[in-house]
C-alpha cells in the first residue's frame, strides 16, 4: 500500500505537469520527474512518467498534426535514437544518487532558460541536429528530461510558436516508444510501475484536457515564465534533497 505522502502528492504532481503540457506543448517531465522522484526512486520515476509522456505526446501529435514541422523533426531524430541508447547505459550503470544530482542541475539550468525567456534568439544552422539530437537523447534516457532542447531546436531553426507547440509532442511520441522499449530491455518496467502508470493515467488524462481547453485563455509568455520559476525551485530543491540525504 503506498504511503499516505504519495497517495495525496503523486496525483497533484501529475495534474500540474501534464495540464501545462496540454498549455504549452512541454513541461510535464520537467515538473514531474524531479517532484516524483521526492516520492520514488528515480530509476521508478524514470519509466511511469516516461509511459504517460507516450501516451500523452501520441494524443498531442493527434490534436495538432498539420501544423508539426516534419523537414526539422525527420532532421533531429536519427541523432536522438542514437542518444536514447546512450542514455539507457548512463541510467543503467550511475547510481541513483549521482543521476539524481546530475538531474537536480539539469532542471535548474532549464528552468533558469525559461525563466528569463530567451527562446529563439539564436539562429542555429542544420547541422546543429547532431550534437542537439545526441544529448537531448542521451538526457532523455538517462535523467528522463530533454524537451527544454527540442524546444531550443525548433525555436533556433525559426519555428512558430505553434510549429514548437505541435513538434515537440511528436518528438516525444517517438522518443517516449523507443525509450519504452529500451526500458523494458534492461528491466526498469515492473508490476510496481504498471500499476503506478494505470492510478496515474486518468488523472493525466482529465489534466491535458484541460489544459488544451485552456490554451487560448493564457499569456503563453506569462505561463512560461512561471513554468520556469517552477521548474528551477525544483531543480534546486532536488539537488539540496540530494546532497543532504
Amino acid at each position: 500500500m503506498p504511503s499516505t505522502e504519495i497517495l495525496i502528492f503523486a496525483p497533484i504532481i501529475v495534474f500540474l505537469a501534464y495540464f501545462v503540457f496540454g498549455l504549452c506543448g512541454f513541461g510535464s517531465t520537467l515538473l514531474a520527474v524531479p517532484l516524483l522522484a521526492m516520492l520514488w526512486p528515480l530509476k521508478f520515476v524514470i519509466p511511469v512518467v516516461v509511459s504517460l509522456d507516450c501516451i500523452s505526446a501520441i494524443f498531442m501529435r493527434h490534436q495538432l498534426r498539420d501544423k508539426v514541422w516534419k523537414k526539422e523533426l525527420y532532421r533531429l531524430l536519427p541523432f536522438l535514437m542514437v542518444g536514447l541508447g546512450l542514455g539507457a547505459f548512463v541510467l543503467t550503470h550511475l547510481s541513483t544518487h549521482w543521476l539524481s544530482l546530475c538531474l537536480g542541475l539539469l532542471i535548474t539550468v532549464f528552468g533558469s532558460f525559461y525563466l528569463i525567456n530567451r527562446h529563439g534568439l539564436i539562429h542555429l544552422p542544420p547541422w546543429s541536429c547532431i550534437p542537439i539530437g545526441l544529448f537531448a537523447g542521451t538526457t532523455s534516457s538517462a535523467l528522463g528530461v530533454g524537451g527544454p532542447l527540442y524546444v531550443f531546436f525548433f525555436n533556433g531553426r525559426g519555428a512558430s510558436a505553434e510549429q514548437t507547440r505541435a513538434s515537440v509532442p511528436a518528438v516525444f511520441s517517438f522518443t517516449s516508444l523507443a525509450r519504452i522499449v529500451l526500458f523494458s530491455l534492461i528491466g526498469l518496467f515492473n508490476l510496481q510501475v504498471f500499476f503506478a502508470i494505470l492510478a496515474l493515467l486518468p488523472i493525466m488524462a482529465v489534466a491535458m484536457v484541460c489544459g488544451l481547453r485552456s490554451h487560448s485563455r493564457f499569456n503563453r509568455v506569462l505561463v512560461i515564465r512561471l513554468v520556469g520559476l517552477l521548474i528551477m525551485v525544483n531543480g534546486l530543491t532536488l539537488i539540496t534533497r540530494t546532497i543532504f540525504q
